[in-house]
């Protein structure tokens, strides 16, 4: 990550700093600034359930569940960092 100085024309790397470390939680911040500006992706989303857990086989749940503009359903699942459990690095 880098900060960028438009006065002197510089760039100076700086360290990254975690969700973690600031206190950011998945389902009370992540979670809330998203239904808050749906189109952080760049993308038209409309929030239509939050915590869905409407499965029959199941006891899972997804974290947020969307339309597109075209009408597509969207899950999106919440990770502030890449420890938790079903994450998948790719």
């Amino acid at each position: 990550m880098y900060l960028i100085n438009k006065e002197t024309n510089s760039v100076e790397k700086i360290d990254s700093i975690s969700f973690a470390k600031f206190g950011f939680k998945e389902r009370d911040n992540l979670q809330e600034w998203i239904v808050k500006l749906p189109n952080i992706f760049d993308e038209e989303l409309l929030i239509i359930q939050k915590e869905f857990a409407g499965f029959d086989d199941t006891k899972e749940r997804l974290d947020l569940l969307a339309l597109d503009k075209n009408g597509d359903l969207v899950i999106i699942e919440n990770k502030l960092d890449d420890t938790g459990r079903d994450v998948i690095k790719v």
